[in-house]
């Protein structure tokens, strides 16, 4: 169980500085900007991970011959392996798929670059790059997307309790839909992602602010009904937050102007003459119920203070932290958030583009300063392309020196910019991205002795039926998304070799206190969704033996062998396999 919990690569986007100092300056970014990375990854999660991405390739071809056009101008079918694709297919940038882009924007099939259909484009800002693209999504892309946004969450929850006591006072603003000629939609990934089910099914979870108040397309309005909702349930917030830390700037300036109009209209419980969207109205009917002096009363005391040093958590009160991505160009507002933070903690939650979502960051309570990030493997192929050390910030700053690496391959202390092939048709793509390699990292791991603990607990129900548990070990299922734990159990009669009878009700009750009984950490990623049912394999007597003789044939001695917990090679893995009697897993869901 330590395999899908690893973290892969962590990218900080600024260097070590004196935290004390700058909070006594009160100073914004530097003049360079620096985006900083370590790496950790198992080779089998990277090898799996490029597999799946190569593959696409080939499932191009399997479906129909040259049915994507793009692949094709590169390589044959039989040639999808990694090394044909990294010979044959060149490093891009935007401009140079953009014909691409436009012509399935202008109707062409979306195997113009992809196998899967092109469900819809998304509009970057341009931060990276310096212009505006379409991006495409699919259906897949954006389930990984959604994982990646999941993770983030559990790893800030580690941090914080009762979280889910309160709820989020997220800002969150829309911009219209541009539909291309092809009929596709592009828009700014808030406003498709506001659209969604996956956002409508959790919204009344974790976040305050009705649906309306959020696709409406009026920024003023959109600022003032939410709020107008957060300061009506002030006693619910728990955290504050926006993607980009911009937007929180721009929120308590919106605030400074219009404090007393928000007191008038919480005061009267009537809303002003100019507020006119029908639905963000509709949806403050439901809030705004009647007339709260007192709560008025009480803002407005805050608010008139001559210092607003610590206003949020003033308003309120129940806040636990900030969340808003303040690294690279957004790291000028840190001293800003943290004046009018006034303590509270400010997280930069994740790493995260148009183009892929690369890390989160697995250690929130950092400083704001000194924020990392951890790439996470099933959400792109990352290669990364060394530059000069003097690179920082953006790539256009920068000369390239040398070969793309894998990830695996990356170098302490070098600067590179980031290469992506995704699950949505981009090929070995340069964001703009430049990052510095500083060390390596290892999450959260459920150990050989904790595995050792569930098991021998799990194994306890099986000795009143005369079974023994002969060997086990396991290996971590990253071919789907997302990636499961398989156990094998090789499991025999006592008193003989005779293969027990399985019953599926106590074999799947041993999944449960396998998952019961290990580390936190797991639970933690079960209950959320991101990590799949636990699956139990038992094999025929002899098949650790054989498992011993593939690992004696390749030099290891008989007299020091001991079974692997963990299975990290693919042929260990298909030798147990067809020696497979039985299969059970854990609950879908774990409660």
């Amino acid at each position: 169980m330590c395999k899908i919990q690893d973290c892969i690569l962590i990218v900080t986007e600024k260097k070590k500085r004196d935290w004390a100092l700058r909070r006594e300056k009160g100073k914004g970014t530097s003049e360079r900007e620096e985006a900083v990375v370590n790496a950790s990854l198992s080779n089998s999660d990277i090898n799996n991970r490029r597999k799946l991405i190569l593959g696409e390739a080939k499932k191009a071809w399997d479906v129909g011959k040259k049915r994507t056009e793009y692949l094709s101008r590169f390589f044959s079918s039989d040639q999808a392996d990694k090394q044909s694709f990294k010979t044959n297919v060149p490093i891009v940038t935007y401009e140079d798929i953009k014909p691409y882009i436009d012509r399935i924007a202008n109707g062409e099939t979306s195997s113009i670059l992809f196998a899967d259909l092109i469900t819809q484009f998304i509009r970057s800002a341009g931060t990276s790059g310096g212009q505006q693209k379409l991006i495409p999504i699919t259906i897949e892309s954006f389930e990984e997307g959604k994982y990646h946004r999941l993770l983030a969450d559990i790893v800030v929850k580690k941090c914080f309790s009762d979280l889910d006591e309160g709820k989020s006072f997220y800002l969150y603003f829309s911009k219209p839909d541009m539909k291309t000629p092809s009929g596709l939609v592009a828009s700014t990934y808030s406003t498709f992602y506001s659209k969604t089910n996956t956002f409508k099914n959790s919204l009344a979870k974790f976040c305050i602010s009705p649906i309306e108040t959020i696709l409406c397309l009026d920024n003023k309005q959109i600022m003032f009904f939410q709020l107008l909702t957060g300061l009506l349930q002030r006693y619910e917030v728990v955290r504050l937050g926006s993607i980009f830390a911009s937007v929180l700037a721009r929120t308590i300036k919106f605030l400074e102007d219009y404090w007393r109009e928000l007191c008038c209209n919480i005061r009267t419980g009537y809303l002003r003459d100019w507020i006119i969207d029908p639905g963000c109205k509709n949806a403050m009917s439901l809030i705004l119920t009647g007339p709260n002096p007192e709560l008025a009363d009480l803002i407005q005391q805050i608010c008139e203070d001559k210092s607003w040093e610590g206003v949020f958590k003033k308003l309120w009160p129940k806040i636990k932290y900030i969340s808003s991505i303040c690294t690279g160009s957004m790291s000028q507002y840190i001293p800003l958030l943290e004046l009018y933070g006034g303590g509270i903690p400010l997280v930069s939650p994740s790493y995260v583009s148009s183009e892929a979502c690369f890390g989160i960051n697995m250690k929130p309570l950092s400083n704001p300063f000194d924020v990392s990030y951890t790439f996470l493997p099933n959400t792109a192929y990352f290669e990364f392309l060394p530059v000069n050390k003097y690179g920082g910030g953006k790539a256009q700053e920068t000369r390239t020196i040398d070969k793309p690496v894998d990830l695996e391959n990356v170098k302490l202390g070098q600067y590179s910019e980031v290469v992506v092939t995704t699950l949505a048709g981009l090929y070995r793509y340069r964001v703009g991205d430049v990052l510095k390699v500083t060390g390596f990292y290892n999450g959260d791991k459920t150990t050989e002795e904790d595995l050792s603990k569930a098991i021998t607990n799990a194994k306890l129900i099986l000795e009143p039926f005369g079974i023994m548990l002969t060997a086990y070990s396991s290996y971590s299922d990253t071919s789907s998304t997302p990636g499961r734990y398989v156990l094998f159990w090789e499991l025999k009669m006592k008193g003989s070799n005779d293969l027990p009878k399985l019953d599926a009700r106590v074999m799947d009750q041993c999944c449960c206190i396998v998952e019961e009984s290990v580390d936190f950490t797991y639970k933690l990623f079960r209950k959320d969704g991101a990590i799949s049912a636990l699956e139990l394999r038992v094999v025929k007597h002899g098949s650790f033996d054989e498992l011993m003789d593939f690992y004696t044939s390749k030099g290891a001695s008989i007299s020091q062998y001991k079974p692997p917990c963990w299975l990290k090679s693919e042929e260990a893995i298909k030798i147990l396999n067809p020696g497979m009697v039985g299969k059970f897993f854990s609950p879908k869901t774990m409660s």
